[in-house]
């Protein structure tokens, strides 16, 4: 039995998720992707100048953990700035607690210890809590574009938290212009962007398969809607979990 992950907490989310290169078209670019436990990670040391041992506490993991998600941060920063990526903040495996007191700083490089893990209790939340994104395939980057059918071939996904309507739009361009394989691609894209849950028309088998093994939920038969349509529907508890592919494979319905 594989021994679990210790909870990695963050204290705080970053003002900005996303970062580009100038004069480079989103669809043009690459993506690499920094876990909200490797934001932290690099705020703590390289910002705020703690110790590794420090931060590593704070964050309630080993040091040996710590360096592992330092490290790993620090390469998805200098590949996304060596080859002119574009770098996202989101996902990850960690925790998240409200920065109280005794978890504030009290000069650079210096802070006040963590009293207890009980001082963190009524504000835990998972990251999957935390993350409430969902993903819809769409036609276009607003709430009132029409949900695009073709979850491999859509134009794009809209990213919606359904509690504050905040978007942000994906395109889905590499997927459009392949041969084969475009709805495990399309599901490779949902799941790097941290969204536990799909809403769109037709999905195939082998997307179905890749979806439901990311642990990615899917709501079928949605083509005739908005995308705001399609997440009141959602919000409203109207949508049903799909337990197989409601298309055919090879892109048809």
């Amino acid at each position: 039995m594989p021994r679990p992950k210790k909870c990695r907490m963050v204290f705080t989310l970053p003002e900005t998720r996303y970062f580009k290169p100038r004069g480079i078209p989103m669809k043009d670019l690459t993506e690499v992707y920094l876990p909200l436990e490797g934001y932290e990670a690099l705020r703590r040391v390289d910002l705020e100048g703690l110790n590794q041992e420090e931060a590593a506490r704070q964050m309630g993991i080993s040091r040996q953990t710590f360096g592992r998600v330092l490290a790993e941060a620090r390469r998805c920063a200098s590949e996304a700035i060596v080859n002119g990526y574009a770098l996202r903040i989101e996902g990850g495996d960690f925790a998240f607690a409200k920065e109280t007191q005794a978890s504030r700083s009290t000069g650079f490089g210096r802070k006040a210890p963590l009293e207890s893990k009980a001082d963190l209790s009524t504000t835990l939340q998972t990251g999957e809590t935390l993350m409430k994104t969902i993903a819809v395939s769409a036609e276009g980057p607003s709430l009132d574009d029409p949900v695009d059918p073709r979850f491999g071939r859509a134009a794009g996904f809209l990213l919606v938290d359904p509690e504050t309507l905040e978007t942000e739009y994906i395109d889905n361009g590499t997927s459009q212009t392949m041969a084969r394989g475009a709805g495990i691609q399309a599901a490779e894209t949902v799941a790097r962007s941290g969204a536990k849950m799909v809403l769109t028309g037709f999905v195939g088998p082998k997307a179905f398969t890749a979806l439901s093994a990311a642990g990615i939920k899917v709501g079928q038969n949605l083509d005739g809607l908005t995308v705001r349509q399609a997440v009141e529907k959602f919000k409203n508890n109207q949508i049903e979990i799909s337990s197989a592919p409601n298309a055919p494979g090879g892109g048809g319905k």
